[in-house]
């Protein structure tokens, strides 16, 4: 594994392992003893990956396993927009290192598909750590963990999971796909500038968004609701267009049809 040459022109760093149980994890362990990034803690393979509400994430060497630390990035009340620089990064090198644009598509709030299946995901996680000055005791620090399926798809999920090399012989491996991706998250948060700059994005976001406009259910904690996608506010949260009058949705399971499609991470 090698940063892209913007990356390293920034400062980026890179921790390239053979295992390790969670990329986010290590990154968490990280953090604990004061690293604060701009890092990219990669590895072959994950013994214990998980995504959002700890859902196992399916890990085997060829897949992509990748967590980046960012710190310094603006008020942690901005940190859930993270995930959404994250996904249009993801999108932006998958089109980049395969020459393909049309197949892939961006799910609400944290996955990547390819041709509709769960190519990739994404698991943001915010940790309040020590600062050292006592003007400002803690500061936000955040886990970007991208995931994407290259080699292998996992089998027996209730959705539809895609692998890169479905595309052909012009399928990036891990590495040559991870060069692209460090470099569109530098470009990406570039872009966003600490939220001032998520007007921008939101609107990046929506032109690659799936099911935009399409009737989907969302399942809650307690409750499933219904309605039309119309579009996510300006703060990253879903708005549905129901019977009862427009709904905006915090987090959660976005189904299409009978077909359940999971919103997962990858750590």
């Amino acid at each position: 594994m090698e940063l892209g040459s913007l990356s390293r022109a920034r400062g980026v760093r890179l921790l390239a392992l053979d295992s390790v149980d969670s990329t986010n994890d290590e990154a968490r362990r990280l953090i604990e003893t004061g690293e604060r990034g701009p890092l990219w803690v990669v590895a072959a393979r994950q013994t214990r990956g998980h995504g959002r509400l700890g859902r196992e994430w399916i890990s085997p060497a060829g897949n992509l396993h990748a967590s980046f630390i960012l710190s310094d990035f603006g008020e942690s009340a901005v940190a859930p927009q993270l995930g959404f620089v994250a996904a249009v990064a993801a999108l932006r090198a998958l089109r980049a290192a395969t020459g393909e644009a049309s197949r892939f598509a961006l799910k609400w709030p944290n996955d990547v598909l390819l041709d509709g299946a769960k190519l990739g995901g994404i698991l943001l996680e915010n940790i309040v750590a020590p600062t050292g000055d006592t003007r400002a005791p803690r500061a936000a620090v955040a886990i970007i963990g991208i995931g994407v399926n290259c080699v292998e798809a996992p089998k027996g999920l209730p959705f539809e999971a895609g692998v890169l090399t479905s595309i052909g012989a012009h399928a990036p491996d891990a590495a040559a796909l991870f060069a692209h991706l460090s470099d569109a998250l530098v470009e990406t948060l570039d872009l966003w500038r600490g939220g001032e700059g998520f007007a921008r994005l939101r609107e990046t976001w929506l032109k690659d968004a799936a099911y935009l406009g399409a009737d989907i259910r969302v399942e809650l904690p307690r409750e499933t609701v219904e309605g039309r996608f119309a579009t996510i506010d300006a703060t990253g949260r879903l708005v549905l267009a129901t019977p009862g009058g427009e709904r905006v949705v915090e987090a959660g399971d976005v189904t299409l049809g009978p077909r359940r499609i999971a919103s997962g991470g990858v750590a």
